[in-house]
């Protein structure tokens, strides 16, 4: 499999050379830009690739055969060649960004002015794809190397372009594990209330990468240190400082908790992170802020997964989740605290449970949990064993009878067919009902047709 991806990010590589090949041979410059870069000087391969040219959008969009004009006003075309895409974008510089996000207009300029008008330096340097040449005019270089996030130019005036750089700032540094350069983050401090003009999906999707792409403890840490994080996700913000019984917790209050779940997720998930599980992981207990009680007798978070599910709902639907992962997340919340029970439940109830839909994800995030705290895996390799040792067909019996035979048997079509079934499988998972004679016996002494 390892070989197969290597061998796809080859072929991504040889199709935007051949880009790069034809804009020259035309005429024009043209460099690989940004992210890619970067990870050739750290010695990584880069998964997609971006180009920068002295050829206009409309020159672009002439010399190749299959182009798509995505942002062609802002000089961006993608290429596809042979099936993979690149964004090959004009040299431009910007005039004032009006809305936080965009430049009210933009002129297409020189390959130095193009870079000085970027992000941060890691992502402003340059590269010749014919001569391996980088091409440096912001001291990117040196900023890998010391693993630094600093912005071009003054901070305030990038952040002030895009706001949402704020957030890609400390997704760069956890995903790569950098620092913040210290300007760069006193300036993300002082002006961390803008990040909500952002758009919810684009925010969503830089914390999503902050997730799932490594670093997720430190990227929440410097969300915290910045103020952002209480911008952005109040609701998790509100963890920390929440004490909770350290015969259960020794490892410290909710916030603590949590970022020890999401270090050791990224930990262990080098090759890639489950989106809905890291949310699961951030969200589970997220509840207990508002549930916690103390007595004599401890403190308490009765009710939190409950109210959990309400607050994470709201949150992912401010955040414009799709239904479909903000389901499994409030599944996985509403699940996490089932496991204690795993090893009292009927057999019914057991073969239901490890049936779930995404149960494998359940099971993960028990198991971060435990780790994260008490450090007790029981319930967790009991739920393994039985696993291992249940057959498919016994956790998903075939039916002895069918709504047809019930007919068969003088039932009238309505509720009670489904309710006759429903009963049978749970006789079967009983381990009390095992072939059709015996179902039949069932019904007949339960329910007259």
């Amino acid at each position: 499999m390892s070989r197969m991806v290597n061998d796809h990010l080859d072929e991504k590589r040889r199709e935007a050379e051949k880009i790069i090949s034809r804009l020259k041979k035309a005429g024009f410059e043209a460099y690989f830009v940004g992210g890619c870069v970067r990870d050739f000087v750290r010695g990584v391969t880069p998964g997609d690739y971006d180009i920068v040219t002295s050829a206009l959008p409309d020159q672009v969009i002439h010399l190749f055969e299959h182009t798509v004009a995505v942002g062609a006003k802002f000089g961006v075309v993608v290429v596809i060649v042979d099936g993979h895409s690149c964004e090959v974008a004009t040299f431009r510089s910007d005039d004032v960004y009006e809305d936080g996000r965009r430049p009210s207009h933009v002129h297409f300029s020189s390959v130095r002015e193009d870079v000085l008008r970027r992000d941060f330096t890691i992502n402003g340097l340059l590269m010749d794809a014919g001569t391996g040449e980088i091409i440096d005019y912001v001291d990117g270089r040196a900023d890998i190397q010391k693993k630094i996030i600093r912005t071009i130019g003054d901070p305030v005036h990038r952040f002030n372009e895009d706001y949402l750089r704020m957030l890609r700032a400390i997704r760069f540094a956890a995903n790569l594990d950098f620092v913040l350069d210290e300007a760069t983050q006193d300036a993300m401090t002082r002006n961390a209330a803008k990040i909500k003009e952002i758009s919810a999906e684009r925010v969503q999707e830089e914390l999503n990468k902050i997730l799932t792409r490594g670093g997720a403890r430190r990227g929440f840490e410097l969300m915290a240190e910045t103020d952002i994080l209480k911008q952005i996700l109040p609701e998790v913000d509100h963890m920390r400082g929440v004490a909770q019984p350290p015969r259960f917790h020794p490892e410290g209050d909710v916030w603590q908790h949590t970022l020890i779940m999401l270090d050791i997720l990224s930990t262990e998930n080098k090759s890639g992170i489950n989106m809905p599980l890291a949310w699961g992981v951030l969200l589970h207990d997220v509840g207990k802020p508002v549930t916690r009680t103390e007595d004599e007798n401890g403190v308490h978070f009765y009710g939190h997964v409950k109210l959990g599910e309400s607050i994470a709902d709201d949150l992912m639907r401010r955040l414009r989740f799709s239904r479909a992962h903000r389901e499994t997340v409030l599944d996985l919340i509403h699940q996490h605290m089932v496991f204690m029970n795993v090893q009292k439940m009927r057999p019914a109830r057991l073969k239901r449970f490890l049936r779930m839909p995404d149960f494998h994800l359940h099971l993960q995030l028990h198991r971060l949990d435990c780790l994260a705290s008490h450090g007790m895996l029981d319930h967790y390799e009991f739920c393994l064993e039985q696993l291992q040792n249940t057959r498919e067909e016994t956790l998903h019996p075939p039916r002895l009878l069918t709504g047809d035979d019930l007919l068969a048997m003088g039932f009238s079509p309505g509720k009670l067919i489904g309710e006759i079934l429903r009963a049978l499988e749970e006789e079967q998972l009983e381990n009390r009902v095992h072939s059709k004679e015996e179902a039949v016996a069932f019904v007949q002494i339960h329910w007259k047709s």
